[in-house]
């Protein structure tokens, strides 16, 4: 029997290279992650291979790419903190692409965002633009895939929206409320990821789902998916941002940035291309909205705080 191909994901044990690792494990591939957490507890621990992303030991990162058929990289940081900043990640998955080139992968996908720009004011959107780049002028066979609001039972932003629609009597929306937000499925984006990573050209998708809402209307359809009557209070951003971050401060953990509620504002998690990804966040509510919101998810808790 032939050694199953080896397919190497970033972040296994986070959120959407956990459904990626998941996928390419039910089509018998071998699969190996990269993670910043190499001894933390997981389900997934026994399923695949585990290196640390040694990002300052090349030779090392280069050994444990070498052979791979494909590489999804879903690396980033949501913000700065401590040392972690926008500019790390940038330099770091320079160093990820340079040393999959030097361990000759065959591929490689790279999960980044709707609306990137290098002339855009957000730091997220900039970092993104500009990793694409590189990308794109490093040689490797590429796909880059472009996500806007992710949903799924992991999800921070969607679960903590309903948590507080669970347990505060308003909820505060930043301005008007009318910017546009288009959520796509998790488990669609791995689809789409293992999918593109069969193909040998070049290629660029907006990862997104085929409904749009205003931010209002997202919130309201949680809501009533939840059993929740929502009053919709509208506040300005910084006046949103404050108490957000006092809310934050109460429960240990960073709620919404401001340069979050920029890029929301700025209708910059919306595509105005097709629909990629089949699944209806409204059905998907159907079904699983009497899960959402019964405990909070920390963004700290997740990616800093947690080292088991």
């Amino acid at each position: 029997m032939p050694t199953p191909e080896l397919h190497i994901v970033t972040g296994a044990f986070g959120y959407s290279g956990r459904y990626i690792a998941k996928w390419l494990l039910e089509k018998g591939y071998r699969v190996r992650t990269l993670t910043g957490h190499p001894d933390r507890a997981d389900p997934l621990r026994s399923r695949v291979e585990v290196a640390p992303f040694s990002f300052e030991n090349r030779p090392e990162l280069v050994r444990n790419l070498r052979g791979a058929a494909a590489v999804y990289n879903t690396y980033w940081v949501r913000f700065g903190r401590g040392r972690v900043s926008y500019n790390l990640a940038v330099e770091n998955t320079k160093t990820l692409i340079r040393a999959a080139i030097e361990a000759g992968v065959k591929r490689f996908v790279h999960v980044s965002i709707t609306n990137p720009s290098e002339s855009s004011p957000l730091p997220y959107f900039r970092g993104k633009a500009i990793v694409e780049r590189i990308l794109a002028e490093s040689g490797l066979s590429y796909a880059i895939l472009r996500p806007a609001v992710l949903f799924g039972k992991e999800d921070i932003l969607i679960n903590n929206i309903a948590w507080l629609l669970r347990r505060f009597p308003v909820f505060g929306i930043f301005g008007s409320g009318e910017y546009r937000v288009q959520p796509v499925y998790v488990g669609d984006l791995a689809a789409l990821a293992v999918e593109t990573a069969k193909r040998s050209d070049k290629v660029v998708l907006d990862a997104v789902g085929p409904q749009s809402y205003t931010y209002n209307e997202m919130v309201r359809l949680i809501g009533r998916h939840i059993g929740r009557k929502v009053r919709i209070v509208h506040v300005a951003p910084t006046l949103g941002l404050l108490l957000s971050c006092v809310l934050g401060w109460l429960i240990g953990d960073v709620i919404v940035t401001r340069d979050e509620i920029k890029g929301l504002m700025a209708n910059l998690l919306v595509s105005d291309k097709p629909p990629t990804c089949p699944t209806r966040f409204s059905q998907w509510l159907e079904r699983h909205g009497s899960e959402l919101g019964m405990d909070y998810h920390s963004e700290l808790a997740r990616h800093y705080r947690q080292r088991r």
